[in-house]
């Protein structure tokens, strides 16, 4: 197919642009630990001076992809770690971190949750007629001999049709389970412990953030980084801690 020069040209200057992008990205991964270096620490944020950002994760593990003029740093507890220049770490190790923190002052909220995915296996499991539960008003029928389309044909299932209090009782039962599910999950990602450590609300405005500022199922699956999810929770806590001080000024 024939461009014309103009088209070619553009098509051209958005690949270069595009590749350029993409060679000047680096993959910078690593482990956090404590100032022993020992004890690998969850929930630090990594941090970029683009605003690009990650957490670690339960293993204090991270990675995360910056361009080569960008800078990294690290925060915890609100304190920051000085800023490394992507251009200056080697990309073909792991770039640890040990910040200036002791194990034994960390808050004690490294607490096992129970298995969401597992729970929700077993719960599809236990309700599976419920779940692939599909009225179907249509069934096979015979037909006589030497009529058109052979002897099978299709009808409606009366038994279905007429047994309409079953269909939505049937309905409503799904989808009470799969209310019951979404709940499950939220109550999973967003617990007490996670919002107290990162917000530092202490009980009762915990408690009181907790009940307002409970994310939906569908605005915990927007996210798409677990820094996205944390930043909320550390943003609108910021914001809570004030309206509680001015509420509560004893």
């Amino acid at each position: 197919m024939n461009l014309p020069k103009l088209r070619q040209g553009v098509i051209v200057v958005v690949f270069a642009l595009f590749c350029g992008g993409a060679v000047g990205q680096v993959e910078i991964k690593g482990t956090v630990y404590d100032r022993s270096a020992l004890y690998a620490m969850p929930g630090v944020s990594v941090l970029a001076t683009s605003g690009v950002g990650t957490m670690t994760d339960s293993a204090g593990h991270y990675h995360i992809r910056l361009g080569r003029e960008d800078s990294l740093y690290f925060s915890y507890l609100n304190k920051f770690t000085a800023k490394f220049a992507v251009k200056d770490i080697p990309s073909v190790y792991p770039f640890d971190m040990s910040l200036q923190v002791d194990i034994d002052t960390l808050p004690s909220v490294f607490v096992r949750p129970r298995d969401y995915r597992q729970d929700s296996l077993a719960n599809r499991e236990e309700y599976r007629k419920v779940f692939d539960y599909s009225p179907n008003y249509l069934s096979n029928m015979k037909m006589p001999k030497g009529s058109r389309g052979g002897g099978m044909g299709m009808g409606f299932n009366l038994d279905m049709i007429f047994d309409a209090k079953k269909n939505r009782q049937m309905e409503a039962f799904k989808s009470r389970l799969e209310w019951e599910e979404r709940e499950d999950y939220i109550d999973h990602r967003f617990t007490r412990a996670l919002v107290k450590r990162v917000t530092g609300l202490e009980p009762p405005a915990l408690d009181s953030f907790m009940r307002i500022y409970r994310p939906s199922y569908e605005m915990i699956k927007s996210f798409e980084t677990e820094y996205q999810y944390y930043k909320y929770i550390f943003d609108w806590g910021k914001t809570y801690s004030e309206i509680w001080k001015e509420e509560h000024p004893n």
